[in-house]
């Protein structure tokens, strides 16, 4: 890929969005970070001085000199909510007019592209759809996806951290999160920069050729074994994903035990919430997962049934 194809690339308008997410999502990342350091320092004096203890807060800002010690919703909240709105309003209307919608010519049913890029929210979904089936990719992971964001405030049992940053009181949390972030922006980024021409693999450096023919041909898990019949390949399909839950849903156990601090928040955690929590964060890991092994083998599915493919 040349370097006018890749300026072509990110100044398309409709990619506009990921190439400011590239650089707004790691900035407020820091931002909160950094408040979360400064948070941790003062958890520290907290910890030490029993008699500080007793008059501050955990978050810095209410001890600066001249801030009062509550913020009310009205003037203060609303106030900047609605500032922000009309900054926002702003911004996007001069977006609008200066950049050209990415409408391109009108449909010929004689001349389809294919496959369609989809818009740039949902390239991470269609990339999905590269690794696993469309009933997986399109369905099952969103609703897992949607699921899981309404498990976190039952599954959650730490009580700290609540009203300010701190990394020191949700390691475990702030990590999870920040895994789940970058997984889906990595498969967004895969989508827009990397899959060119019918939507081809096309490595950094690599012209975008439309005329490129690709020979590789996938695998499945059980071919590797010369496993032929479909009751086998579903019993060892079976098998397999069973250890790979087994295996890396015991390291998550280990991970959210793995000093004092954690070990008391999973004591406060029933069976359900563990194992909700557990199953989440594994199938979170099947991503990458499918991703290596596709790209590093050639292996397409896991698990082969007369129903579903995984």
């Amino acid at each position: 890929m040349s370097w006018w194809q890749v300026w072509q690339i990110v100044s398309t308008p409709d990619n506009t969005p990921v190439v400011a997410l590239l650089f707004l999502m790691p900035f407020f990342v820091w931002l909160g970070l950094r408040q979360a350091r400064a948070n941790d320092r003062l958890i520290g004096q907290l910890e030490a001085d029993p008699e500080m203890r007793r008059t501050h807060h955990r978050k810095t800002q209410p001890l600066e000199p001249g801030w009062a010690k509550e913020v009310h919703v009205w003037p203060f909240l609303l106030r900047m909510e609605f500032l922000a709105a009309i900054i926002v309003t702003i911004i996007l209307m001069v977006w609008a007019l200066s950049l050209n919608a990415p409408l391109e010519a009108l449909a010929n049913p004689h001349v389809t592209p294919n496959p369609e890029k989809a818009p740039w929210y949902f390239m991470a979904l269609q990339e999905m759809l590269y690794y696993f089936d469309p009933w997986f990719a399109g369905v099952v992971v969103p609703t897992l996806i949607i699921i899981g964001l309404m498990a976190i405030p039952f599954i959650d049992t730490n009580p700290l951290g609540r009203g300010y940053y701190t990394w020191k009181q949700r390691k475990f949390a702030i990590s999870a999160f920040l895994f789940g972030l970058f997984l889906w922006m990595l498969l967004m980024c895969f989508g827009v920069f990397i899959r060119g021409p019918g939507y081809m693999w096309f490595w950094p450096g690599q012209f975008w050729d439309p005329a490129r023919v690709v020979f590789t041909v996938n695998r499945n898990l059980p071919d590797l074994f010369h496993i032929t019949s479909a009751w086998g390949k579903g019993i060892f399909g079976a098998a397999v994903l069973g250890i790979y839950y087994a295996v890396v849903g015991y390291g998550f156990f280990r991970l959210m035990t793995w000093n004092e601090f954690n070990r008391k928040i999973f004591r406060r955690m029933s069976l359900l919430q563990i194992f909700v929590m557990d199953f989440l964060l594994t199938t979170m890991m099947l991503v990458p997962v499918k991703v290596i092994i596709m790209h590093a083998f050639r292996i397409k599915y896991i698990w082969m049934t007369p129903w579903f493919n995984i």
